[in-house]
């Protein structure tokens, strides 16, 4: 039997706040920080406490709504979340259930057919993250409080989701828009944004929706493509062999490529919410959202289409240039240097210097050669000062050394030799050392200039001008003929 799949995907995200969602303790990563070091009263839930909003949290979820074309709710309530969590000390978790801060928004995707697809996001709301257990010898648990009470959005699409590419897709482009807003680090592994979709099917044509699975934590796209990929086929072997699909949470086995059950799936009336007695209702004033809205910055997309209009760039090109704002910003500082133009920018950012940060496993961040230096260099290359290949070669050794293109030519002497007494002294030596060659080019072989061509470059060290070399050779090999 054919079937769709129907998937929707929650993505926690921790907020870059200064302190946790309803406390004073400091946000800090899990390295290198003792275990239950940054806790106080609230976060460990100890009676007799008051939670207090944070309100930055508040903002930043606000920001995320608009980015994601929702709607803001006026009026919002907290909620008391009883649902057992070993790693939170209060019984429950503070979160937000019939009114969210952001709902009925929309994300547009790009996919690898060209295609974009709308997919509609249902809600975006706040809520505290759950401390992390460790699993130790002899099947005992540690718990670590120091990531208990960090605010975490939520961010639950509609089941507008039909392959696994999509919901990589979807997952890339959220990530990006929360980088740019500066909300989310985006960095997965180290858990701070997480990504479970809920994967269903049902046979083509059908509007009627089948038993879901959800696959728990994961933080990577890697894995979540091929967690869901995976899921899809697994549900389509067990509806063809006539036995049913059981609601549960799954985990991916990344070493093993397969999905293993957890625990079966909780159901509405295993949670249990009511608004929290110790927060008030949360007001959101217009005029404090447009405010917030006027601090957005300018988003992927929105980055991408400029891209195409002002530098005259594909739409391949724009898209990846945009899809890590520190990528876009620095594409735009080489551009403005004013020395090579932006299709030549984008070209070597995104071979050559993309290559060389791939092997590295370096961020653009962190690379030695700044915007400055590279378009010096594309500067060089672009005026004949020297070739192609050498300003590849000179780009590495920038990379390692961080020194810029000009005196780093200059040094080497690599600059291209365009001299008409050199090339002609350089050809000649090769034209005699290569007789056979020679022959089989007067004989017909007018493919042999081209390796004629190379062998003067590599005598000039790659220096020499190949149009004024190809020149000469066909010249000389011409008188040869006569």
């Amino acid at each position: 039997m054919i079937y769709e799949a129907v998937i929707g995907l929650e993505v926690h995200a921790e907020l870059l706040t200064q302190s946790k969602m309803f406390c004073g303790c400091r946000v800090v990563m899990s390295e290198g920080i003792p275990p239950n070091s940054v806790v106080c009263e609230i976060c460990s839930g100890m009676p007799g406490t008051l939670p207090v909003i944070n309100r930055q949290a508040v903002i930043y979820t606000l920001m995320t709504g608009l980015a994601l074309n929702c709607a803001i709710s006026e009026f919002n309530l907290f909620a008391r979340k009883n649902y057992f969590y070993p790693d939170l000390p209060k019984g429950y978790q503070i979160s937000q259930y019939e009114y969210p801060l952001c709902k009925n928004g929309w994300l547009e995707i790009d996919l690898a057919s060209g295609a974009r697809q709308r997919i509609g996001i249902r809600r975006v709301h706040l809520e505290e993250d759950t401390g992390k257990l460790i699993h130790v010898d002899g099947g005992r648990s540690l718990v670590d409080l120091n990531r208990s009470g960090v605010p975490l959005m939520e961010i639950v699409s509609e089941p507008d989701l039909r392959s696994a590419e999509e919901v990589r897709a979807y997952a890339e482009k959220l990530r990006a828009i929360l980088r740019y807003l500066g909300v989310n680090s985006g960095d997965m592994e180290k858990g701070v944004i997480r990504f479970e979709p809920n994967i269903s099917i049902r046979p083509a044509g059908s509007t009627e929706l089948g038993t879901r699975t959800e696959l728990k934590n994961l933080n990577s796209f890697r894995a979540l493509e091929r967690g869901t990929a995976y899921e899809l086929t697994r549900q389509a072997k067990v509806l063809d062999g006539g036995g049913p699909v059981i609601q549960e949470t799954r985990g991916w086995d990344e070493a093993r490529g397969v999905t293993v059950t957890q625990r079966s799936k909780e159901y509405a009336e295993d949670y249990r919410y009511f608004p929290e007695p110790d927060l008030p209702p949360l007001v959101i004033e217009r005029a404090w959202v447009e405010a917030i809205r006027a601090t957005l910055p300018e988003l992927p997309d929105a980055k991408r289409a400029r891209f195409e209009r002002e530098h005259g760039l594909g739409q391949a090109d724009a898209i990846r240039l945009t899809e890590e704002k520190a990528v876009a910003d620095y594409f735009e500082e080489t551009v403005r240097a004013g020395q090579a133009g932006a299709k030549a920018v984008a070209n070597w950012l995104l071979t050559d210097l993309f290559r060389l940060m791939n092997e590295s496993g370096q961020g653009i961040e962190s690379i030695k050669v700044r915007p400055l230096a590279l378009a010096e260099l594309i500067g060089l290359v672009e005026s004949g000062a020297i070739t192609a290949n050498t300003g590849k070669r000179v780009l590495g050794e920038m990379f390692e050394s961080g020194e810029d293109a000009r005196p780093l030519v200059e040094r080497k002497g690599l600059a291209q030799i365009s001299d008409s007494g050199a090339l002609e002294a350089a050809a000649r030596k090769v034209i005699e050392a290569n007789p056979a060659e020679v022959e089989k080019y007067l004989a017909g072989k007018e493919t042999v200039l081209g390796w004629l061509v190379g062998q003067v470059m590599k005598e000039t060290r790659g220096t020499a001008n190949p149009g004024a070399v190809r020149e000469i050779l066909q010249r000389h090999l011409t008188a040869r003929q006569g």
